[in-house]
């Protein structure tokens, strides 16, 4: 019997002595992680016209709205906000990805936009709510995580900075999940006008105190390239795009872009927009917005929640003044009529007591 039959059924230690091994649990991660695959919520918000389902399409190389009716002036004028959620799978070198787009058609059309975005609050609770109930139930192996990890808010580029509508959104949403503005159809501008309405936008969410998401900060290891892609990301806030489906020539090759009667705008050209940033930024960070989700937006909703005992509904502080005030007289009457009979009874022993010392 030669030594390979020998040493055949037998296990062996395949790596040196003194090695205990378990410098290989990051790839054990790594391949359950590929196995089961990752999940991620994109909600995008902006006016009717910005281009939300175009850049959409751009960022993922996909078709998410094959359907989509786009309705008349007329029809927009009474139309009330809407949700839509779509969900894709998406395979690129063997990892999956399941993304969920949920678009928010008819926010800001109507002539009467002051509650357009009473729907759109709603749904993001109700996403937290569903994944509370999932995860506080028996069977918490296979829950499906359906919250809301990013909101793409899109700007016009024909105004001069953040509309009332903008700013009241963005300060109603900030708290419950992680804002990122982007200036749509950025071709409209110049390259000068795009940094001046960069730094106003910019200096009138610092003013009204809106909390937009702030990509982390790299660690000291990481190497110098992706410590100056961060600082580039960081600096390109918020994110002047454009986005198209197209494919033209330019320069002898395909790209995807917008021609023009003075030229081509390339959509993955970092000199004419920040496309690319911005889809290097939701791609290289996206863990960073599903724990910042969990960790931060979540916690303050659970946390919120437990203290209202599991109730639904706003705290007793925020309820209707006169639901309070009814409550409150409703209390003072019935104190009034507990003292009126404890008078009663008392004038009773009185008068008995009387009766009984004159006899």
């Amino acid at each position: 019997m030669s030594q390979a039959d020998k040493t055949k059924g037998q296990f062996s230690n395949p790596e040196t002595p003194g090695y205990v091994g378990f410098a290989n649990l990051p790839n054990q991660v790594h391949r359950k992680s590929v196995k089961k695959g990752f999940e991620f919520t994109l909600m995008v918000v902006g006016e009717s016209g910005l281009g939300k389902s175009t850049l959409i399409n751009s960022l993922f190389l996909t078709d998410l709205y094959p359907e989509r009716v786009i309705p008349g002036a007329a029809e927009k004028i009474e139309r009330t906000v809407q949700i839509e959620a779509s969900t894709v799978e998406i395979e690129e070198r063997g990892v999956k990805l399941r993304l969920t787009v949920v678009d928010t058609p008819g926010y800001g059309d109507a002539i009467n936009s002051q509650d357009c975005f009473s729907t759109i609050i709603s749904y993001i609770d109700d996403q937290f709510e569903r994944y509370l109930h999932d995860e506080s139930g028996l069977n918490r192996r296979h829950i499906v995580d359906n919250r809301v990890h990013c909101c793409f808010y899109f700007i016009s580029p024909l105004g001069h900075g953040l509309k009332p509508l903008d700013v009241q959104f963005m300060k109603a949403i900030h708290n419950k999940v992680n804002v990122v503005p982007v200036i749509a159809k950025a071709d409209t501008l110049t390259l000068r006008e795009r940094e001046r309405l960069k730094r106003r936008i910019l200096d009138e969410i610092d003013e009204h105190g809106i909390k937009i998401y702030h990509l982390p900060d790299a660690e000291s290891d990481e190497d110098e390239d992706f410590k100056e892609q961060t600082r580039i990301l960081k600096a390109s806030i918020p994110f002047a795009v454009v986005g198209s489906n197209q494919q033209i020539e330019a320069k002898g090759k395909k790209v995807r872009g917008r021609l023009y009667p003075w030229g081509v705008v390339e959509v993955e050209n970092p000199e004419h927009n920040d496309f690319l940033k911005l889809r290097t930024m939701l791609i290289t960070h996206m863990q960073d917005l599903q724990e910042v989700t969990q960790d931060l937006h979540y916690e303050n909703f659970r946390s919120d929640r437990l203290k209202r005992g599991g109730r639904k509904g706003p705290e007793p502080e925020e309820m209707d003044k006169d639901m309070i005030l009814q409550e409150k007289e409703a209390e003072l009457r019935r104190m009034q009529e507990m003292i009126a009979k404890m008078q009663a009874q008392m004038q009773k022993q009185g008068d008995g007591e009387g009766e009984g010392q004159r006899v």
